[in-house]
């Protein structure tokens, strides 16, 4: 069903930048760009099961903003594609489409010129050493925030963690990374201790033996959790030292922010990361894993700690 009534909302898409081109004289550029943006829209839309305008809510909208962002889209890039959706569905209510508009009373949050690139090692103990433990979810929540910045890892590799990728005795996890591409990333201090203390105590209350999850981090249903929801997780784990709007790749670029300030050599970090441009094997090639792990030890400041008690 998705995809035929996706195709009535690409058919509105494109009434309206036809409606922009003709009626209201928008340059060729707006066009192509709004016409991008409105496609990266509708999958997003069929992703989430959302198949025809009035399925379409302002939670929803609020999720593709989360989304983008995750993604690295800038600031103004955001802008102008939350401009081109609130532009879309009032076309629709003016062309008698449906009579709801989720985006016309979405109050959005106000974005920043700037949201801070990197969170100070201060900033981060606080964030951290406070973070509450008493419950199965707030152990779950406390080694996402803890992996997140202790491996540096992306929403979605987060995610996509499975209990066979952990080897929590030799100190390393294997994480999947774009492209389907794995590497092996250290895991020590807070961020062991933390993940371990979930896997022993909390994890066990979100599985269900009817849909059993090979997944690390599990949400009520005993499913997956998404990257949503780890999204919305930081988010509000931010506002205890007064950061609004917080996201994970904050605490990405803070991990190699911070190793590389304590003399990490910048070719460990890109592997770390796990950039595009290095290939799976180099790892194996270029560094070996002892060194990886040493210089992981000596320089993130959070792999020795003791961690909560």
């Amino acid at each position: 069903m998705g995809r035929l009534v996706v195709a009535v909302l690409q058919g509105l898409a494109d009434e309206y930048l036809s409606h922009l081109r003709i009626e209201r004289g928008s340059a060729a550029r707006t066009i192509e760009a709004y016409e991008r943006d409105l496609a990266d829209y509708l999958a997003f839309l069929d992703e989430r099961g959302a198949f025809a305008p009035d399925d379409v809510d302002r939670t929803l909208i609020i999720d593709y903003e989360a989304q983008l962002f995750e993604r690295g889209y800038a600031s103004s890039s955001v802008k102008r594609r939350v401009s081109a959706i609130k532009g879309f569905h009032r076309f629709i209510v003016s062309e008698g489409y449906t009579g709801r508009n989720p985006a016309d009373a979405l109050v959005l949050p106000k974005i920043p010129e700037k949201l801070p690139d990197v969170l100070s090692i201060e900033q981060v103990s606080t964030l951290l050493d406070d973070l509450p433990s008493s419950t199965s979810t707030q152990l779950r929540d406390r080694a996402i925030l803890e992996l997140l910045y202790g491996c540096g890892l992306r929403v979605s590799e987060a995610c996509g963690l499975d209990m066979a990728d952990l080897f929590l005795a030799e100190g390393y996890l294997r994480v999947t990374g774009k492209g389907e591409k794995d590497r092996v990333v250290p895991i020590s201090g807070s961020a062991l201790l933390c993940l371990e203390e979930y896997l022993e105590e909390g994890r066990t209350d979100f599985v269900r033996a009817q849909a059993a999850s090979p997944a690390v981090f599990l949400n009520v249903r005993g499913s997956r959790l998404s990257r949503q929801s780890i999204h919305k997780i930081v988010s509000r784990a931010g506002l205890s030292i007064g950061c609004e709007n917080l996201h994970p790749h904050t605490l990405r670029h803070s991990f190699a922010t911070h190793l590389l300030e304590g003399g990490a050599d910048l070719r460990v970090i890109q592997e770390l990361l796990g950039h595009a441009d290095i290939s799976t094997t180099q790892i194996y090639t270029h560094i070996d894993r002892s060194r990886l792990r040493s210089e992981y030890l000596l320089a993130h400041p959070r792999s020795g700690v003791a961690g909560p008690p």
